[in-house]
Parts: structure tokens; C-alpha cells; sequence
């Protein structure tokens, strides 16, 4: 890999900025802040950022191939329309879990989307523990639950020949890996691939490259970290200028770019302080 540049492309602060993903017919980068319940889109031509508020914490969006987006927002999955701004309710889920909202999504090789839940804290650092799940909702509308028992559903991806899920479970501090059937969209076997060592910090979204290696981004780490699948192993850290690392994906004319969401919510004044670009979104 050539030398590695860095520099700050959206410097419209995010609370919670989350969830990249790449629209080619834009030339944007799509994403969400979480806190300030808001669906974000960034043009790289113009440099600007439009975004359009949503009534509840919305923890992932995907593209739709008919245009506009999914988005997995409360415990709900919906359709935003960019154009009227419109939120289309898909399916409601979790309705016994009033604490509970949904978190990191991604749209799997078929197009069926997949998304985790998990609880909020009741306080700083208090958090109900096993009360997230993943679930998949299939073109047809219809939802399927993948996972249970999981404390912070959060990045996902599948390998290049699509064969293994990867997945995040926050708090286990560590990736995970399923066998994936493409064509049911069903999991199943999952083990451990990745664990996090303690200066990582806690691993939060996930993305893979066109060398079949996966990116995680370090909440609170400041980094993303490179990992080889075939052997379990860490193969590179690039560093960040902010703590709060959330997520990443590729893009960019070529994808060449990797683009990587950070987070100021959580930071106390002081931190801020040292921490002038908590919240701005990096190009890589």
C-alpha cells in the first residue's frame, strides 16, 4: 500500500456520525449521526451537506436500488425518500424492548439488508446486557431474526466470495465470523476471528477491502485496524486525528478512498479541547 494520506472532509460536526456508504450516482458519501437523529449526504463536488431529520435515532441507512434509501431508525425499519423527505415505515420490531434501538446496518451481496439492535444506557456506562439481536429484512419486506443475546449489534460485512459473515459484537471486544449461504441469507457457526487488544479499544463499525482484509474502526482507539481473515491476524494501524472512531467504508471515484465517521458525544470539555476534530469525517 502506497503512503497513506489524511485529511478531514466533512468538518460539519457529527454527535454520533455512523454508518458510511458510497453513492456512486451521487458522487456522495452517505451517513447518519445517530444522536442528532439525522440522515446525513456529503457531495464531493460541491462540498456540501444536505441532511434530512428523522423522529428517532437512526442507526444505519443503505442505498435502494429504485433510488432513496433504507434506514434501520427506533426500532423500526423504514424507506427515507431523499426528494420529500418522507419516512416510510417497513416492519416495527423489539416493541417489549422500550430501551432498545437499532444500530450498524449493511445491504448483504443479494441486496437484502441486515441490521443489529441494542440496548441504550440508563445511565453513563449502565447498559442492560444481551438484549440486542440482528435481523434481516429480505426484498419482500419480510424480517428474519439471525442473532440473539447480542449487547451492541455493530459492524458487518461478508467476504469476497460470500461465503463468511463478519460480524461485531461490541462489548465482546471482538470480530466474529459465520458462514453465510448467500442464497438463503442465513448464518450459521460463528467463532471468533479477531480479538481486540486493550489500546484498541472497542471495536465498532466494520468494512472489508478489495483484497478480501477487513477495516475496523476503534471507538475510542483512534484508529482503524486492518485484519487478515485467513489468519486472524492484525496487519496494520492507521492512526486518527480523533478518538472517537465509529466507522469506515470505501469510495471515491476508484475506491480507492476509504472514508472513516468519528463521534464528539462522550468527549468532556477537556477532551474536546485536545480534540478539535471529534466529529469530523476523514478521507484515508
Amino acid at each position: 500500500m502506497s503512503s497513506i494520506k489524511i485529511e478531514s472532509v466533512v468538518k460539519e460536526k457529527n454527535r454520533m456520525g455512523e454508518c458510511p456508504v458510497w453513492e456512486e450516482r451521487e458522487n456522495a458519501l452517505v451517513y447518519v449521526d445517530i444522536n442528532s437523529q439525522k440522515v446525513c449526504r456529503w457531495n464531493s463536488v460541491t462540498n456540501e451537506v444536505h441532511s434530512v431529520s428523522v423522529d428517532a435515532r437512526v442507526g444505519s441507512v443503505a442505498l435502494r436500488k429504485c433510488g432513496g434509501y433504507v434506514i434501520a431508525l427506533g426500532t423500526r425499519f423504514a424507506f427515507l425518500n431523499w426528494e420529500t423527505e418522507s419516512v416510510t415505515t417497513i416492519a416495527e420490531l423489539e416493541q417489549d424492548k422500550p430501551n432498545n434501538r437499532f444500530n450498524d446496518g449493511k445491504v448483504d451481496p443479494k441486496g437484502r439488508f441486515f441490521a443489529g439492535t441494542m440496548a441504550e444506557e440508563t445511565e453513563p456506562g449502565v447498559r442492560a446486557r444481551c438484549q440486542g439481536a440482528l435481523y434481516t429484512l429480505f426484498s419482500d419486506y419480510s424480517v428474519v431474526k439471525q442473532l440473539d443475546q447480542v449487547n451492541i449489534s455493530n459492524g458487518l460485512d461478508w467476504s469476497l466470495d460470500h461465503r463468511t459473515f463478519f460480524h461485531i459484537d461490541s462489548l465482546a471486544y471482538a470480530v466474529h465470523a459465520f458462514d453465510y449461504d448467500v442464497h438463503t441469507g442465513k448464518i450459521a457457526c460463528g467463532k471468533v476471528l479477531y480479538q481486540l487488544e486493550k489500546e484498541e479499544q472497542m471495536p465498532d463499525g466494520m468494512c472489508i477491502d478489495a483484497e478480501g482484509k477487513l477495516w475496523v474502526a476503534c471507538i475510542d482507539g483512534g484508529r482503524v485496524i486492518r485484519i487478515d481473515p485467513e489468519t486472524g491476524k492484525r496487519i496494520q494501524t492507521v492512526k486518527l486525528p480523533a478518538s472517537r472512531i465509529t466507522s469506515c467504508c470505501f469510495g471515491g471515484k476508484d475506491y480507492s478512498e476509504m472514508y472513516v465517521t468519528s463521534a464528539y458525544d462522550g468527549l468532556d470539555k477537556a477532551s474536546l479541547a485536545k480534540e478539535p476534530r471529534a466529529g469530523e469525517i476523514f478521507k484515508v
